[in-house]
């Protein structure tokens, strides 16, 4: 096999066999070459602590390890060598079917949750983050930009919604990449008509298909009570919460096939999930392209990008870079190498408030919405051509996204 196949046949495997998510897969498939665990052969019989040394998530490392000896199973028996199968795995309880909202069994209220979600911020101004160089690969780079436009865009969502809209763009984004590089085929899911008929938003270009979750209240009590009390003229009231809806459809609107037969309410743009349209083809399989509910809430059972995994995949992947000629660094312990990432993410996410907020007061929502992929371009770390420079890590210069602002706002 040559390398390029070798690394198709990897890809393939984390992202079909493992469900790892694409853009994840993509970001670990170089360090996984470099630690010589390119096969799901040698992936099958690694021991977790070196895989959890690339993957880091204790639950994804199991999920990649019993996908690993699975499909070695499958191939070992069709091959005609049934070693493998004298001592088979036990089977383990299956596990129900968990709640977004629950914690250690306790369920968390929509605030509690959106509370648990927050990410990390700044205070440094302009001049320290200008200074400031990270490590890092393209994909969490485009969802920490997505998740900061969406602020802008759609400030009506919650965090929750925010996150799950700007995974759902990163893995439109990724598949798109992985078809044109050869790594995916095969039509996706939207184009066999899996989500038909389901609202549709416009995020920095690509439309998402949503689910909207009715009934969901995360904001305080008190904190709606003002709200009434300082809009108590209806028609002014509509018409701020319609013109904050910019982004979220033409108009403001949600927008959606005339199939669904569901009206969007100008009073109220309900919280979103981003359905996560692939997930639901290998579930439905080929008996079913219309998922039920069309107007299900938090607990519909369908499949959505998780705000938790767009989250921790923020949380994990902006690293401080190795001075090539410094003096060896100290080793840091995980919890010491976590919190400098959280740290660094937390400085990304400021220079990204500083630049969407310098072009708030020229650019409409939907202009943010546009701008979004040039800026992006403008500053994303460099990597090699075609599948070789797929998760692979650059420098990423805050001073590059600074220098995007509105020179007016600076």
């Amino acid at each position: 096999m040559s390398a390029t196949t070798d690394l198709q046949a990897l890809l393939r495997f984390l992202s079909q066999d493992a469900k790892v998510p694409l853009a994840t897969a993509l970001s670990k498939v170089k360090k996984l070459q470099i630690s010589n665990l390119d096969s799901t052969a040698k992936l099958a019989q690694t021991k977790p602590a070196e895989l959890q040394a690339v993957f880091e998530d204790e639950k994804l490392v199991k999920q990649i390890l019993a996908a690993a000896k699975r499909v070695s199973k499958k191939r070992a028996a069709a091959a005609g060598d049934d070693s493998v199968l004298l001592h088979p795995s036990p089977k383990k309880k299956k596990l129900k079917n968990e709640s977004l909202f629950d914690d250690d069994d306790k369920p968390l209220t929509p605030a509690n949750l959106e509370a648990s979600l927050q990410l990390p911020y700044s205070t440094c101004n302009a001049s320290e983050l200008e200074k400031i160089i990270l490590q890092t690969n393209r994909a969490p780079l485009v969802l920490a930009f997505v998740v900061i436009l969406l602020k802008y865009t759609m400030p009506e969502q919650p965090l929750s919604s925010r996150l799950s809209l700007a995974q759902a763009y990163v893995s439109v984004t990724s598949r798109s990449r992985a078809v044109y590089l050869g790594i995916e085929s095969g039509k996706s899911a939207e184009e066999e008509g899996f989500g038909e008929g389901q609202p549709v938003v416009s995020v920095a270009g690509k439309q998402i298909t949503v689910l909207r979750r009715w009934g969901y209240e995360w904001k305080e009590e008190e904190e709606e009570v003002v709200v009434v009390e300082e809009m108590e003229d209806e028609q002014r009231r509509k018409k701020m919460v319609f013109e904050k809806g910019i982004g979220v459809g033409d108009g403001g609107a949600v927008a959606e096939d005339d199939s669904s037969g569901l009206e969007a309410s100008q009073e109220e743009i309900p919280a979103l999930w981003a359905l996560d349209l692939e997930a639901l083809k290998k579930k439905s399989g080929s008996s079913s392209k219309q998922p039920t509910g069309t107007q299900a809430g938090n607990h519909s059972g369908l499949p959505i990008y998780t705000p938790q995994s767009a989250r921790a995949y923020l949380l994990k992947s902006f690293a401080t870079p190795e001075v090539a000629d410094g003096p060896a660094a100290k080793k840091l312990s995980a919890t010491a190498r976590f919190t400098e990432k959280e740290t660094n993410l937390g400085k990304l996410l400021r220079a990204l408030d500083l630049l969407y907020d310098s072009w708030t007061p020229t650019m409409s929502p939907a202009e943010l919405d546009q701008k979004t992929w040039s800026w992006y371009a403008k500053v994303r770390p460099p990597v090699e051509d075609g599948v070789a420079g797929w998760g692979e890590k650059n420098q990423l210069k805050l001073a590059d996204i600074l220098a995007l602002r509105c020179m007016t706002a600076t």
